[in-house]
């Protein structure tokens, strides 16, 4: 395959992936938006974690998975993907570069400014840097949140440290290879966040080899996300969602 024809392709995936992410966002948003019109709580943000495993077998050549093996911190934890407001983005964001994030190609983005420590973090927690992905994020997501990068991403891995402290995590890196289904895995969000928070969360599959590949999870939150409020009170402050996905494979790293 010459050079240009495979830019293209990688370009295609981006796009894709973030076509993908708009339709995850609007479908739990519109669930949030019936629930507010009943008089239920509203969902107002959306936690995106991802099984990288699991990713990594639907995106063998992305620059995050070429490189996976099984001593690798997200071959057994949950790892970041993001975090965004309904209803808004790409707040404040000057149109050349909405451009240039839509296009997909996120390294070619400007850098986030955080701290040297947050960015060693994220490296671990968040291996969709190496696509960009924290730069798509930031510009698409994080700006309707807050002012500056750092903020913005040390919520979400503080987010993301009691998600893997949970029995969530427990439950997925046990059952490495197995399947999980929605009562197991709605059982240890209520385990760890409270009754009725599995309830706030959906799951992301997808078809590889005709395996059922878990991907991921996207949780409902509301409240003051820029205060200390913990994962547990945000999730039962949002609204309930459906959980689509009903099983699928924790897939272990390195299959694809």
């Amino acid at each position: 395959m010459q050079a240009r024809e495979w830019v293209n392709l990688v370009r295609v995936a981006a796009v894709a992936l973030g076509m993908a992410n708009a339709s995850l966002a609007a479908a739990q948003e519109s669930s949030a938006g019936e629930n507010e019109a009943g008089g239920a709580p509203r969902t107002e943000y959306i936690l995106a974690v991802s099984w990288q495993p699991g990713f990594c077998e639907t995106r063998p050549d992305r620059k995050e998975c070429v490189d996976q093996t099984a001593r690798r911190f997200d071959a057994t934890h949950f790892s970041l993907h993001g975090l965004w407001p309904l209803k808004k983005s790409y707040c404040g964001v000057e149109a050349e570069l909405k451009v240039r994030d839509r296009k997909g190609d996120w390294l070619d983005l400007p850098e986030v400014a955080v701290q040297d420590e947050t960015a060693k973090r994220l490296l671990v927690a968040m291996p969709g840097v190496k696509s960009g992905l924290d730069r798509h994020q930031w510009l698409r997501n994080g700006t309707c949140h807050t002012a500056n990068a750092e903020d913005y991403f040390a919520l979400q891995l503080r987010l993301l440290d009691e998600i893997n402290s949970s029995a969530v995590r427990t439950l997925f890196a046990e059952q490495i290879g197995k399947e999980l289904d929605e009562k197991q895995i709605k059982q240890a969000f209520d385990q760890s966040f409270g009754a009725g928070t599995g309830e706030r969360v959906r799951m992301r599959c997808q078809s590889v080899n005709g395996r059922s590949v878990i991907t991921g999870l996207t949780i409902g939150l509301s409240g003051e996300l820029s205060g200390k409020a913990e994962l547990a009170e945000l999730i039962q402050a949002a609204g309930p969602t459906e959980f689509k996905c009903g099983k699928g494979i924790a897939a272990a790293a390195g299959r694809g």
